[in-house]
């Protein structure tokens, strides 16, 4: 099964060429004149057997760098700034709060103040009504009551 492989005798006959390959001459290139900006330069490249290969060099394709991850994340950012957002709020409800309170506190002074007043004026305008000051007077002198009717 492990026989070695024997040639045909076809083969081992005088008539079977053999090429060798024939290192050429390394061509000298001219210097480069300047090149347009936008159009790439030609590059020539001698092969270890001689040949020349020109064409276009080829830059690989960089990747895309990775932005720069921050040193906090934007969630834990966004919380902070809410909670800073949140307090600024609480500090001004806060005082909301308190001006309401002083505001009816205010309000409900000037009315117990009003009634104070209104009820004193007229309190006295009804105890000191011993005097007339004004209207009819009548003189009544020779009138009878009888029986808490006036008989004139």
């Amino acid at each position: 099964m492990n026989e070695p492989l024997r040639r045909p005798a076809a083969y081992d006959a005088a008539g079977v060429e053999v090429h060798r390959p024939v290192p050429l001459a390394p061509a000298h290139t001219a210097p480069l004149a300047p090149v347009q900006p936008g159009v790439p330069s030609v590059a020539s490249v001698v092969l270890p057997d001689g040949r020349v290969v020109t064409g276009y060099a080829v830059t690989p394709a960089q990747p895309e760098p990775l932005a720069a991850k921050p040193a906090v994340s934007r969630a834990a950012v966004n919380v902070a700034l809410g909670g800073v957002g949140f307090l600024a709020v609480c500090g001004g409800l806060f005082l909301l709060t308190a001006f309401i309170t002083a505001l009816t506190a205010l309000v409900t002074q000037l009315v117990i103040l009003a009634a104070v007043l209104i009820g004193g004026w007229v309190a006295v305008q009804v105890l000191s009504a011993r005097g007339h000051r004004g209207g009819t007077t009548v003189n009544i002198r020779k009138a009878t009551f009888k029986r808490n009717h006036f008989h004139g």
